[in-house]
């Protein structure tokens, strides 16, 4: 791994810089463009998978690793792609995981992928789009995924501002990319999430997983076949994913639920709300119980390491769990509610761990 540590918002802000778009740097060293960029993320192909399965298929092999890049914690989509969309970090943006509590709300969850209607998308995440941005400074802006992710809450909140294209199946898709790229200057991100549904369901390289990973390699091929001459075709994900083994369930032979008042963020990445006064003794409790086997940490300490930037926003602050638990190796920490669907998961992401933090950064 690279010791220099650059991540999604390094990513576009220097995309986006390669475009003339003002307040951005160009940290990777991409240089200059010519005016055509297109960004496919393929959600859920971390830097290991593609350095196992990826010669399988010669258009991935084929492919230039430009750098290795890490996910920010936690290493999850909805954080992600936040922080692709705004270029700033979690603890700015607020997107601090898969669920977060809605502060001032009857202990509510918000899930950022499936959103809530009692939560305007544009005020939960304040930060102006670099999609919004670039369209102000004349950029043609393109956001080709499935149709069904169109009018959704998250799509508002962070990735809005772009022209969204949808478009379901691989030829679609690609030629729906092409078409988008003709004006110059134009940017098309462009979605694909088979692979990340098929980690989960079945695992990382697992048969359903590899025939996942045969579309997007068919995807890449016809997207390079199809755009305008000069367009420069960057790969990136989300995050890796872990196959798990081994499971805790909160709360079941043991006293890790007492004074907890709600759970939060997944698996790999909790975010628990405890009752009011009782934090501290719940935070011992939890790191006396799990010892090496996961992180414990509070909310106070959570702001002081960084773990979600060096900047923390007031309302990222207010989001947060009281506790934070990040469990080690392939563990994961069940919610006893979604005990079935958390469990029947084989392929798990959030963590720290360098197979769900690594993503490549690729140039077709």
């Amino acid at each position: 791994m690279s010791t220099e540590n650059f991540g999604l918002a390094d990513l576009t802000n220097s995309i986006f810089n390669s475009l003339s778009i003002a307040g951005t740097t160009d940290t990777l060293a991409l240089g200059q463009s010519q005016m055509r960029e297109c960004l496919i993320l393929i959600d859920g192909m971390g830097q290991d998978a593609f350095d196992k399965y990826a010669d399988q298929f010669p258009v991935l092999e084929s492919l230039k690793l430009v750098k290795k890049l890490n996910a920010n914690f936690p290493s999850t989509t909805a954080t992600s792609l936040s922080t692709l969309g705004t270029g700033v970090l979690p603890g700015v943006h607020g997107m601090l995981g898969y669920t977060v509590r809605v502060p001032r709300s009857d202990n509510r969850l918000l899930n950022a992928l499936k959103w809530d209607e009692r939560v305007d998308p544009v005020i939960w995440q304040k930060v102006p789009t670099l999609f919004e941005r670039s369209v102000s400074a004349g950029v043609v802006v393109s956001h080709v995924a499935a149709k069904r992710y169109e009018a959704s809450g998250f799509t508002q909140a962070a990735l809005r501002g772009a022209r969204y294209i949808g478009a379901n199946g691989v030829d679609e898709m690609a030629s729906a990319v092409a078409l988008a790229l003709k004006p110059q200057p134009s940017f098309v991100y462009t979605y694909l999430n088979t692979l990340d549904a098929a980690g989960h369901s079945d695992g990382v390289g697992s048969d359903k997983w590899l025939t996942a990973l045969a579309q997007i390699a068919e995807f890449v091929t016809k997207v390079k076949e199809l755009v305008p001459s000069g367009t420069r075709i960057w790969i990136t994900s989300d995050h890796g994913m872990v196959n798990s083994t081994a499971q805790l369930v909160l709360g079941q032979d043991n006293k890790l639920l007492e004074n907890v008042t709600l759970i939060g963020g997944e698996p790999r990445a909790r975010h628990i709300y405890i009752k009011e006064g009782a934090e501290l003794e719940t935070v011992a409790l939890w790191r006396e119980f799990l010892g090496d086997r996961a992180r414990v940490i509070s909310r106070a300490e959570a702001i002081s390491v960084g773990l979600f930037g060096p900047v923390v926003s007031e309302d990222s602050a207010e989001r947060m769990g009281d506790l934070i638990a990040i469990p080690n190796d392939d563990l994961i920490l069940v919610d006893p509610a979604r005990v079935r669907e958390e469990t029947s998961m084989v392929g798990h992401h959030g963590g720290v761990t360098d197979i769900e933090v690594a993503i490549p950064l690729l140039l077709a």
